[in-house]
């Protein structure tokens, strides 16, 4: 293989430069999730304050909306979040999988109900004069009842979840109520159609500060890059999040015009999205215990070490993670890595120990094609399949998610077996020696990273540049 290459020797000597990199931007998403945290506690305290001191102007609308975010956050169901969600960055960990719409709005009749509180100017006819804080304080005080159960079964960081409650309704409220009360927006726009345009700009600013503070206190919880976090929180603001945001405005208008009677009418349509967006994670979630079931026949059958196929899929998927895959690239990545070796069933001698790493090529290749084969079989989609196939290829030739599936493969391999009594520090250096041919260089790198940060000492990632 040659001598170690100098980039890998100026990385062993930079190791305290990187874990002060690594600190600081821990630091900087830590400093951002808390200023999240403590603007919306900020907002609540004089929410609270002003309500209580100046009383609750029209109770009745006030408890018809809280009424309406309350029975939507005891309907949400949170998945119980693994050790990543629950804020250990632990590569180990179970792989994030795919992330429905409503994962990431996990209330969606609470938050449209709390938009249209915001956005309400009349009701019936008749003007209304709640004003920014009352909302904010009905919109918390009724969120913190709906997510004490969920808080009990221990289901979900509920207090940011609240926190991004806070803020997108104040932001709301606050580019809406003063026009209202000042008579400007009126005066402007009147009821023309025009006004249903500002709703619907003025809710598509919402949901764009709502996406910016999910990602971040996502970012701050799990260490992910913030990039691709955002890109996933935009692109699930075009599912489940236009209809929040479409309800919100109609809510709102229905109730100027009808009363509160128009509440329940339009919250049915949301509901019952909101039960068929748990049935699909329902589905998704048992398709991907088939797949795992399904890879561990390699192990049961003793072709591979036991937990093998796990191991690269969690391990995979925080690589893929640091080099910015969206959810939907780490869906096709996990499901692939789980199926790796799915090949080897086809064989008549098993590789020792189920270790592909050090096979010749023209084997390595014939073994990843027989996979492929079997996947395609198995009903997983066709980018699975692809990336099974071609696990084997020069990294030049392969997608992104076969590079990041063969270079984990081969770094578990390395360690598992009896090669390198090193541990990861001498598997990664064997990895940095292949990256003329055999590995890319940035997912090796990426790789290493992900080790350091989750507490392998001994590995020292190379600086960029």
């Amino acid at each position: 293989m040659g001598a170690p290459r100098r980039g890998a020797v100026r990385g062993y000597r930079a190791g305290g430069a990187w874990s002060v990199r690594g600190a600081a931007a821990w630091g900087v998403r830590g400093a951002a999730a808390w200023s999240v945290r403590g603007a919306a506690a900020l907002i609540t305290v004089a929410a609270l304050g002003h309500t209580l001191w100046n009383g609750v102007l029209e109770p009745g609308v006030a408890l018809a909306f809280g009424t309406l975010v309350t029975v939507g956050e005891l309907a949400r169901r949170d998945r119980r979040p693994g050790p990543r969600a629950a804020g250990r960055a632990d590569a180990f960990a179970e792989c994030p999988g795919p992330v429905a719409a409503e994962d990431r709005r996990p209330a969606p009749l609470g938050s449209a109900g709390a938009l249209a509180y915001a956005l309400l100017g009349q009701n019936a006819g008749l003007p209304s004069h709640h004003g920014v804080l009352q909302t904010v304080a009905v919109v918390v005080a009724a969120a913190l009842v709906g997510v004490v159960p969920h808080i009990a079964r221990g289901s979900g960081p509920a207090f940011d979840h609240v926190a991004r409650r806070v803020l997108t309704v104040a932001f709301a409220a606050a580019c809406f109520q003063p026009l209202y009360n000042s008579g400007r927006l009126e005066q402007w726009l009147g009821r023309s159609p025009y006004l249903v345009l500002f709703l619907l700009f003025l809710l598509f600013l919402t949901a764009l500060c709502d996406a910016v503070l999910a990602a971040a206190l996502a970012g701050a919880r799990t260490g992910w890059p913030y990039g691709p976090l955002l890109r996933d929180e935009l692109r699930a603001q075009r599912g489940i999040g236009s209809a929040i945001c479409a309800t919100g405005v109609v809510m709102a208008l229905g109730v100027a015009v009808a009363g509160l009677w128009a509440l329940p009418v339009f919250s049915v349509p949301l509901l019952l999205t909101q039960m068929s967006f748990h049935r699909i994670t329902a589905i998704r979630t048992t398709y991907r215990q088939t797949i795992t079931s399904l890879a561990r026949a390699t192990e049961i059958a003793g072709y591979t070490r036991p937990g093998h196929s796990r191991r690269v899929a969690s391990l995979s998927c925080a690589v893929g993670r640091e080099l910015g895959l969206s959810e939907r690239e780490l869906t096709v990545l996990e499901y692939a890595a789980l199926m790796h070796d799915i090949g080897q069933l086809s064989l008549v001698d098993p590789v020792p120990d189920g270790a592909t790493a050090e096979l010749p090529a023209a084997e390595a290749r014939r073994i990843a094609g027989l996979g492929g084969e079997v996947a395609r079989q198995t009903g997983v989609p066709a980018a699975v399949a692809v990336v099974v196939e071609r696990q084997a290829d020069p990294y030049r030739d392969q997608p992104v998610a076969a590079r990041i599936v063969r270079a984990v493969n081969a770094y578990d391999d390395l360690v598992a077996g009896s090669r390198h009594p090193g541990g990861s520090l001498a598997a990664l250096e064997q990895l940095r020696l292949g990256t003329g041919r055999d590995y890319e260089p940035e997912v090796v790198e990426s790789l290493a990273r992900v080790l350091a940060r989750e507490g392998h000492d001994r590995v020292v990632p190379v600086p960029p540049g």
